[in-house]
């Protein structure tokens, strides 16, 4: 059974203002400490807090009653939008369940969304709130100290952890599946509240190629663009394979290690053959390079593909949604394995972990349905019951000849991603 709820703090007035600025502001500068909303890259994009609606749902329809949701609220706002472009007027943040069937999904239109994009900037706002008020309030930016941190083993320790991946390529040498995505939580706790706009400006510093996400919580740098829709025009990047980087000579010897490495080549053209076959009927045009590119962040590199295409305008999945468009692609490969069915049930076996939105879609969808979704990864929940706690998660593709070890440090190479923001 499917469980809804929407909730609007005070009474909901339907009139939605974006106003253009005349000067493109630092966006994750305006978030306050807590309730951030955010979807930020080479500072374009969007942010936004405070809440106008929201949205909770779960099960098997969960995203279909999601887009009905949205399209049923935003056609019942007066808007003014003097900016006209994507991620202007209306919008919504969501951070959809890695299985939406069996987790909930999250959807927040906020009170105050700031965007800028491409030297155009612009402030939206719901009701009566005059957007020089809401630029001239934000909020002084001031590091939080968070003290001393201290981290604990998550589901399962290292060593378990480690068996489990042997476990997982004995299935796949015995033909049960041909890849599984595995991945491992990590707990921290810190002296004083962790302060997510701090951690956001860390984030976005230090990775300036991924996309700085935040919503109702769980915030992260993600570098995988699960599917981007501007009119008709479709985009992904995919990522599978990674090393870790080194020093001078050694950093080079690992990025020709990963272009020519079988097992790491095999894992990526999985993930794009499995994102190219479900986006492909809903496109007339769909292109993938033959060879995949190094996409290098400050900890890792990774093999990454850039993926477009143009989607129908009719015919049997013709106008489909971006929500509906997140769904059929969702879970890919890179987070889930392959074939999904074999690979999603050894999750539920071998992981011992629930993973709630982590691995799920994360990212923003305007009235006009353009939008743009991750997945959230290099991320961590912050506790609902403990504001000086937060969930870290990592996980790396299983396939053949993957070594327990070398994954184990795979992981950790991924937690260091937002350690460094927790600890700079």
């Amino acid at each position: 059974m499917t469980a809804a709820a929407l909730t609007s703090p005070g009474a909901v007035t339907p009139v939605v203002t974006t106003t253009p600025l005349a000067d493109a502001p630092d966006l994750l500068a305006l978030l306050p400490p807590a309730g951030a909303l955010s979807w930020v890259r080479r500072g374009d994009g969007l942010v936004g807090w405070g809440e106008a609606a929201r949205l909770e749902v779960t099960g098997p329809r969960a995203l279909a009653e999601a887009a009905t949701w949205w399209a049923d609220h935003s056609a019942g706002l007066d808007v003014d939008d003097r900016t006209g472009v994507p991620g202007s007027g209306p919008v919504v943040f969501a951070s959809i369940a890695f299985d939406p069937a069996a987790g909930t999904s999250v959807f927040v239109v906020p009170e105050v969304v700031v965007g800028r994009r491409d030297g155009v900037a612009w402030v939206t706002t719901v009701g009566d709130v005059d957007p020089a008020e809401v630029m001239d309030d934000a909020p002084e930016a001031s590091p939080s100290p968070m003290g001393r941190l201290r981290y604990a083993d998550g589901a399962l320790d290292p060593a378990s952890w480690c068996a489990t991946v042997a476990t997982a390529v004995e299935r796949i040498d015995a033909g049960k599946l041909a890849k599984v995505v595995l991945a491992r939580d990590l707990l921290v706790t810190a002296d004083a509240p962790l302060d997510a706009r701090s951690l956001l400006g860390r984030l976005a510093a230090r990775f300036p190629d991924c996309w700085t996400f935040a919503v109702d919580g769980l915030l992260g740098a993600t570098p995988e663009l699960l599917l981007r829709r501007t009119g008709r025009q479709l985009s992904s990047r995919v990522l599978a394979g990674t090393a870790p980087r080194g020093a001078g000579a050694d950093d080079d010897r690992l990025a020709a290690g990963l272009l020519s490495s079988a097992k790491d080549r095999a894992e990526h053209a999985l993930a794009v053959d499995s994102l190219v076959g479900a986006l492909d009927p809903y496109c007339t045009t769909l292109s993938a390079p033959e060879e995949p590119e190094l996409l290098t962040l400050a900890n890792v590199r990774h093999l990454a593909t850039d993926v477009a295409g143009v989607q129908r305008r009719s015919g049997p999945r013709g106008g489909a949604g971006l929500l509906e468009l997140v769904g059929a692609v969702h879970p890919t490969a890179a987070v889930c394995g392959t074939p999904t069915g074999a690979a999603a049930a050894l999750i539920g076996e071998l992981e011992g972990m629930d993973r709630g939105r982590y691995a799920g879609p994360v990212g923003w969808l305007d009235a006009r349905g353009d939008g743009e979704f991750g997945l959230a990864l290099r991320c961590a929940e912050l506790s609902d019951g403990d504001p000086a706690s937060a969930r870290l998660f990592a996980g790396c593709g299983i396939v053949a000849g993957s070594d327990p070890a070398a994954e184990l440090a795979e992981t950790q190479a991924k937690f260091a991603a937002f350690q460094a923001a927790l600890e700079s």
